[in-house]
């Protein structure tokens, strides 16, 4: 088969085409090696996708055993396998993918070293192309692979859509301030707390207090505090990173100009917004 390589415009890289029958099943996989058809979890394929600039939808045609002695440092649990899957559908790739690909893939082995059933298995691969190898991809970890549902082509399609655009939202990296302001009433005050991330995108969380009113937060991704920011919507990558990225506590050193009263709102105020986002919901 020649293997020429496919391209696609952007919006075709975010739809991707379809080669394969949505009615095609799969047994399941162990969760170890590839995230679930059904009840994944979003911020364990949001893990993959922010790391990934391959991603498509495939099938296994063929995979034969990678011998002992070359693959040094496999524990004996696992067997190193070498796969060939056909490509369905590009759904992120600047640089195209050929029709057919391959990679190296290690697979866990039951009581009695069976392997579990992945030829004709339809799955998302999450990875990079390998320079100058065609038809050769790298995963981006060892089991970064989901299992296909019309539910995980759905969840993966939207994170990616967001996590290709030019100011989606950053990794966090800690908290480098943050401050309390009392108002002018008993009860008022404002905590603002500044984050820092991976590539120094602005971001900023607000906690706005008033009396006989809830408490409503906010967050920013602009350099100055935006006044109609809101909370960010469950389930996207902006709930994504904050849920998975924020530290567990404000540390009262932290808490510029703040006395121990203060420092305990703002402290407080970190927890709202920690319970507010709910757990990041992490299974792997």
């Amino acid at each position: 088969m020649k293997l020429s390589r496919l391209k696609y415009g952007f919006a075709s890289i975010l739809l991707g085409f379809s080669g394969i029958s949505a009615a095609q099943t799969s047994e399941p996989l162990p969760p170890a090696l590839a995230i679930p058809a059904e009840s994944a979890s979003y911020a364990d394929i949001a893990d993959l996708v922010v790391i990934s600039p391959l991603i498509v939808d495939a099938t296994i045609k063929n995979l034969r055993k990678i011998a002992p002695e070359q693959a040094v440092g496999v524990p004996a649990t696992l067997q190193r396998v070498l796969v060939e899957a056909d490509i369905g559908a590009l759904i992120r790739g600047q640089e195209g993918v050929t029709p057919r690909v391959r990679f190296l893939l290690d697979v866990p082995k039951d009581a009695k070293g069976k392997l579990p059933k992945l030829k004709k298995q339809r799955l998302f691969l999450l990875g990079s192309t390998v320079a100058g190898r065609p038809g050769e991809i790298r995963l981006s970890r060892p089991n970064a692979l989901v299992q296909w549902s019309p539910a995980n082509d759905q969840l993966i399609r939207a994170i990616t859509k967001e996590a290709v655009q030019i100011d989606a939202p950053d990794r966090i990296t800690g908290i480098t301030s943050a401050f309390y302001s009392a108002g002018t009433v008993l009860g008022e005050g404002e905590t603002q707390i500044f984050l820092k991330t991976a590539k120094d995108q602005p971001l900023s969380l607000s906690v706005l207090s008033r009396p006989g009113e809830a408490k409503r937060w906010a967050v920013s991704t602009a350099e100055v505090i935006d006044e109609s920011a809101t909370a960010p919507q469950k389930f996207t990558l902006l709930w994504y990173r904050l849920a998975c990225g924020l530290p567990r506590a404000l540390s009262p050193d932290l808490v510029e100009a703040a006395d121990s009263d203060n420092a305990a709102r703002a402290q407080a105020d970190y927890k709202y917004i920690l319970d507010s986002l709910g757990p990041c919901g992490r299974k792997r």
